[in-house]
């Protein structure tokens, strides 16, 4: 057992020093890409081969340690947004909860939806769609002003924006727009994966109707299994779209052919669950309640502000304008005259890795990474 004095040594060592031993990934990257597809963090790959194992030596004899699993999984993601289990259903990925959502509703012609253009295409689509059905899409850019964004959401029956967008890592003001939407009864939906496991977000205090998020980004998991938070009181407004047998309260009883939905957000479920998957984001998950976002937070906000200084100090073009309000953990940039491509070729011979974007070398980097790390990537840029 640890002493006093090497308990307090842990409390006060960096955080990344704390959690180091959980990204064996270190020891062969510096990985600046958690906006694309992040590493699996250790938990979370543990628990999915002793799930492989068992599966391989006792197929589905323990059954009731699945459904364990994605009960847990519920609750840690319930925990993590501030909701209740019952309004957390579990999907595939981002694009089939936000397009729940948007093919859910009875939209009628002359509905108004508030949509944003810099949006990552999961996020564009749906509401571009919908057009071709005779609802009306107001469009604006994810830096617009408030007073613009409260003009606009007058009328409207839902408004869907990013929690970080995709490319310049603008944090849009997510609390001020929950208001904005409360206040015109306007439907509320966050697509969350670009910060989702990097910044705390209260759905609650936020007022945030529906939200979206992917695993395998900034929440450390696995690809192909995410959340779909639907708050409990506008379930009975977005009917399931794909239908199956666990849509239903009495999926357990197959012989019955009693289609009443289930009581909570598990009616949006279609049919057997990436198991496999549930057992890696709910260890990601607890992990990083473990580790606590709101401590996450501020170390990641401080690696993308030094890579912002640090690419501006050897004459690279930094994507949008950080402030402490704005910035999160993607940063983008680039130089007149290089490709982004040739960058990120040249980062990667240098094991450090990132992705072209745009023309942009986009970076993000989580809060395992040393600040030294983000100063080596720095030296290496041409």
């Amino acid at each position: 057992m640890p002493t006093d004095s090497q308990l307090s040594f842990i409390n006060s060592a960096p955080l990344w020093e704390r959690y180091q031993t959980n990204f064996p990934i270190r020891e062969k990257l510096i990985y600046l890409n958690h906006a694309a597809v992040a590493p699996l963090v250790l938990p979370a790959a543990r628990a999915m081969q002793e799930l492989a194992q068992d599966a391989l030596v006792f197929g589905s004899l323990h059954y009731d340690r699945w459904l364990a699993a994605y009960e847990g999984l519920r609750v840690a993601a319930a925990r993590l947004i501030h909701a209740d289990r019952s309004e957390i259903a579990l999907v595939k990925n981002t694009s089939e909860g936000i397009a729940t959502v948007a093919m859910g509703l009875d939209w009628k012609p002359g509905d108004r939806v508030v949509a944003f253009v810099e949006e990552f295409p999961a996020n564009y689509y749906p509401w571009k769609r919908l057009e071709s059905r005779g609802v009306n899409v107001t469009w604006l850019h994810v830096d617009s002003p408030l007073e613009l964004i409260e003009q606009a959401v007058r009328g409207a029956r839902l408004l869907a924006i990013s929690f970080v967008q995709f490319l310049s890592g603008y944090r849009a003001p997510v609390q001020a727009i929950g208001e904005i939407c409360h206040r015109n009864s306007c439907i509320y939906l966050l697509d969350a994966i670009q910060g989702l496991g990097a910044f705390p977000i209260d759905v609650e205090d936020c007022h945030i109707d529906a939200l979206a998020a992917d695993g395998h980004k900034w929440l450390l998991g696995p690809e192909g299994c995410g959340i779909l938070y639907l708050r409990r009181e506008l379930q009975d407004r977005v009917e399931p779209v794909e239908f199956g047998w666990t849509n239903v309260a009495r999926y357990a009883d197959y012989a019955s052919r009693d289609m009443t939905l289930r009581s909570d957000a598990g009616r949006y479920e279609c049919g057997t669950l990436n198991t496999i998957g549930c057992f890696g984001l709910k260890a990601a998950i607890e992990f990083l309640l473990e580790v606590g976002v709101e401590r996450i937070a501020p170390v990641v906000q401080a690696l993308g502000d030094r890579i912002a200084a640090g690419v501006r100090a050897k004459g690279y073009e930094v994507l949008g304008i950080r402030t402490p309000e704005t910035g999160a953990g993607i940063v983008s940039f680039r130089k007149p005259g290089v490709e982004a491509r040739d960058i990120v070729r040249t980062l990667t011979a240098a094991r450090i890795s990132a992705a072209p974007r745009a023309g942009w070398v986009r970076t993000s980097p989580h809060f395992y990474i040393r600040p030294e790390e983000i100063d080596q990537m720095v030296e290496e840029l041409p």
